[in-house]
């Protein structure tokens, strides 16, 4: 590119940002409370151009205060819509008391069917918003009301349960920790400072207390771990197929909420009821976690500038054709799946998720018997065991569980990230199994969803198994591209779990979650096996004692793979 060219596109480019910048400046927002159904008003900012008498409107209800979304609904406002934000039920400016999802659903339809009703909305509303706010979403779509055109909920559920557990394991210090920051703390209460302790203590019942204070929701999501009656009001999988609206799903892979996310838009493209829907989703998903959507640099990785994404504008995109244009002439759409492969760093088309092109692949599990640490002698090939190999086994102590990721002093345990960060010093701990590859003279690519099949026996009545799938650099470095965990326990069921046989072997099949990726030229794939991802997930006890058990044992754990009890990797590779 000549000087000349550069030279003009910067001022073209500073040119359109002050264009946008003189459009925002004459956005104002106004603020009233909007009544629900009970009579509760809710605090509600409206953000309009004064040159825009009638306009879609698009909404976002949040708990998180909504002075905290100005910048993005002034963008929206100046872009021709009219942006409402809304505190949610008992959160900052908003009547009411707060609890997690209970009243969202109602009060989304309350908030939606008066926005209809208000002479600046032209009767086509949409959402917006990640995480919890993604969630008010889903619930408010599926109370049908009227006026809801699209959604684009990014990164979030539709069903809560399958968020907060994987595995029969719950995700102890994200639930924890959110408590914390958004429960009603008592006058002279304090948050605690020993969260080590806290994530650690028995019973698990019992931990809202430890974080400070008595958190009545706290203790009812950690004290049902199955999938049973208690969640019926957040669980909406089965609901949200019924609906006929467009919507927009973004997530990263490393995102808690990106199995979700995924599943989410797999249900709606592939079972939607109504055809048109099922031609009216999009799925962007990213090398993100839950803090970084749109960014180079995640974790102690960074995936260059064609990771950078705007999500907002991503978002916009899709408003205008389905807001601004009336429903007949939306059309269907052109690329429902833009993925990022990891590795290369590149982005693909495809027209469903997992995409066309990739076949499952075994990659399988190989030792003497002594895989534990990364100096011991695990590998994985692509060769089934023809010997009776000996099985691998660690003890998995509940007192000592296995950190997610390393701990530092800059990083204490309550730190602990999803986010790619290098293994190396937890490959260093004698209670992993570390299984690697031997280096790849031609990149593997795959995309799709990952899982580990895995023969395993305990001599204990429960026991956890976390396998994380790695990329190792040449330069040693370890990163990790996908976990998944399972309790013994809820091997065959999330409703009815049951205790292992101590010394039976199982069959076990582990979700490692969406990926795409490629291991380049000179690197290695590696597995890690342990019983723990602390405190991410909380620790087993070992005893199936479920949530109100007091004590806790040592399990020793193995890992088979011989001729008749194979464990393998299955990776969706290129073909």
């Amino acid at each position: 590119m000549n000087r000349t060219i550069a030279f003009s596109l910067c001022l073209i480019l500073i040119a359109v940002r002050g264009a946008i910048a003189d459009d925002v400046q004459s956005v104002s927002r106004e603020t009233v409370s909007v009544p629900m159904r009970d009579g509760v008003m809710l605090a509600t900012d409206i953000y309009r151009n004064a040159t825009v008498e009638r306009a879609p409107v698009l909404l976002m209800r949040t708990p998180y205060n909504k002075d905290r979304a100005k910048s993005v609904a002034e963008r929206y406002a100046a872009a021709g819509y009219i942006a409402v934000v809304q505190d949610c039920r008992g959160r900052f400016q908003s009547e009411g008391d707060f609890v997690p999802y209970n009243s969202e659903g109602q009060d989304g339809y309350d908030a939606i069917e008066w926005l209809g009703k208000q002479p600046w909305c032209n009767g086509r509303i949409g959402m917006w918003g990640a995480s919890y706010v993604g969630a008010t979403q889903w619930q408010a779509a599926v109370e049908k009301p009227p006026g809801l055109v699209t959604i684009a909920p990014t990164a979030t559920w539709s069903s809560f349960y399958r968020n907060l557990y994987l595995g029969g394991a719950v995700r102890i210090s994200l639930i924890a920790g959110w408590a914390a920051g958004q429960s009603r703390k008592p006058d002279g209460a304090a948050v605690t400072t020993y969260w080590r302790r806290t994530l650690l203590h028995l019973p698990l019942s019992e931990v809202d207390q430890q974080v400070g204070w008595s958190i009545p929701w706290l203790k009812g999501m950690l004290t049902h771990p199955r999938l049973d009656g208690y969640w019926k009001r957040v669980e909406l999988t089965d609901e949200i197929i019924d609906l006929e609206l467009p919507m927009q799903h973004i997530v990263g892979y490393y995102d808690f909420f990106s199995r979700e996310s995924v599943s989410n838009f797999e249900r709606m493209q592939k079972h939607a009821r109504d055809s048109q829907t099922r031609r009216r989703q999009q799925l962007i998903l990213g090398p993100w976690d839950h803090g970084s959507i749109g960014r180079a640099r995640v974790g102690e990785v960074d995936f260059g500038q064609n990771a950078v994404m705007d999500f907002t504008g991503e978002n916009l995109k899709w408003f205008d054709r389905f807001l601004k244009e009336d429903g007949a002439s939306a059309g269907d759409v052109d690329v429902p799946v833009k993925y990022f492969s990891m590795g290369d760093n590149v982005w693909h088309d495809a027209a469903t998720w997992p995409p066309q092109g990739f076949d499952s692949a075994a990659f399988y599990l190989h030792s003497n018997g002594h895989a534990n640490t990364a100096g011991g002698d695990g590998n994985l090939d692509r060769v089934p065991s023809k010997e009776n190999e000996v099985a691998d086994s660690f003890r998995a102590d509940p007192d000592d569980p296995t950190p997610a990721c390393p701990v530092t002093e800059s990083r204490p345990v309550m730190s602990a990230t999803w986010a790619p960060v290098d293994q190396r010093p937890i490959e260093e701990r004698d209670d992993v199994l570390v299984y690697t590859s031997a280096p790849f003279t031609e990149p593997l690519t795959f995309a799709g969803n990952a899982k580990a099949e895995l023969s395993v026996s305990a001599d204990t009545p429960d026991a956890d198994w976390v396998v994380k799938l790695i990329d190792v650099h040449p330069d040693g470095f370890a990163q990790n591209l996908a976990v998944g965990i399972m309790r013994g326990s809820f091997r065959d069921s999330e409703l009815h779990p049951t205790p292992l046989q101590p010394g039976e072997v199982y069959e076990i099949v582990i979700d490692l979650g969406p990926i795409a990726a490629q291991i380049g030229k000179g690197h290695r794939l590696r597995v890690d096996i342990c019983g723990a991802y602390f405190p991410l997930f909380d620790r087993n006890p070992n005893t199936a004692a479920g949530p109100f058990g007091k004590r806790s044992t040592v399990a020793t754990e193995h890992v088979y793979h011989d001729r008749t009890r194979m464990s393998r990797i299955m990776l969706p590779c290129k073909r």
